[in-house]
């Protein structure tokens, strides 16, 4: 396995085929299609993450296949009980990190994540916001062997967690 990643331009061939990949995990993970509600970011990929300068998208390819994506962004969440305490020019946000069942335990999550925090770093935010969800059962565990701590633990129909690190 030669595992490429790759931050995704502005390309309408390339996005589309991010989207296809995000909506075909979300369909295997969530059970769920497209749902505007939840899923705007990815219909407008190149609005929300690849034009913005302070914003990138990266996807991990195996050959011309897509086998994981990440995606991170300033802060645009309205959290009550984080108002004032992260903001979009302080805080970034990860969004979309989805790895294809086949290649999961392989370390491409941590590659991504690492990513990330190096592109936060130079992007000038000093700390990265991300949720997830407690019945995702590799999710918590995860995310705190990156670094994350938890902040906030929701008892909501999502069993949300929202986790921060400080970079």
């Amino acid at each position: 396995m030669d595992i490429v990643i790759k931050e995704i331009l502005n390309d309408a061939d390339e996005i589309e085929t991010v989207q296809k990949f995000l909506y075909e995990q979300i369909r295997i993970v969530y059970d769920i299609g497209p749902t505007p509600k939840f899923h705007y970011d990815i219909d407008g990929l190149d609005e929300y993450y690849i034009l913005p300068k302070r914003n990138c998208f990266f996807a991990a390819y195996d050959g011309d296949k897509i086998v994981a994506t990440a995606g991170i962004r300033a802060y645009d969440r309205d959290f009550e009980f984080f108002r004032e305490q992260y903001t979009e020019e302080n805080t970034a946000s990860i969004w979309r990190l989805m790895v294809d069942k086949n290649y999961r335990r392989n370390g491409i999550a941590r590659i991504l994540v690492k990513h990330m925090e190096e592109f936060a770093k130079k992007a000038g935010y000093k700390q990265i916001y991300l949720h997830t969800h407690r019945y995702l059962d590799s999710g918590l565990p995860f995310w705190k062997s990156q670094g994350f701590v938890i902040t906030v633990e929701e008892d909501d129909y999502d069993e949300t967690s929202h986790m921060i690190k400080i970079i």
